[in-house]
């Protein structure tokens, strides 16, 4: 499964309602992009060290999925198919989504919007 931003955030924060979800996966991987949203989320943050410390040490327990050529494919029919039926999403959670799509992984998120990508399943907690 594929951690979305919240996720991730939800994880550093001790949230154990996403504990069995976490146990259940069989694999559990960071889009590069959730990566940056959450650097860049913490950067201002009053408790960064904590959560830069936090990071270094759990991103090394996880597959970091890049953006590739094939990703590309992905992202432009997920941005199609969302144009297409008048239901965009932001940017970036497209490309999560398109990651999702081409590595045949759920995303576990909060945000409802990627219940509209097609092909793409969304795990909430």
């Amino acid at each position: 499964m594929i951690l979305d931003t919240n996720a991730l955030s939800a994880l550093a924060d001790g949230e154990r309602s996403l504990a069995p979800i976490l146990r259940a996966a069989t694999e559990v991987a960071l889009p590069v992009i959730v990566l940056g949203e959450y650097r860049y989320g913490i950067s201002a943050s009053r408790g960064r060290l904590h959560y830069e410390r936090w990071l270094t040490e759990y991103v090394t327990t996880l597959r970091v999925l890049d953006v590739d050529e094939g990703t590309t494919l992905h992202y432009a029919s997920v941005r199609g198919q969302l144009r297409t039926a008048g239901t965009p999403i932001p940017t970036n959670d497209a490309w999560i989504a398109a990651l999702a799509r081409q590595h045949a992984m759920p995303i576990v998120s909060r945000d409802r919007h990627f219940d509209l990508v097609p092909g793409a399943k969304r795990i909430a907690w």
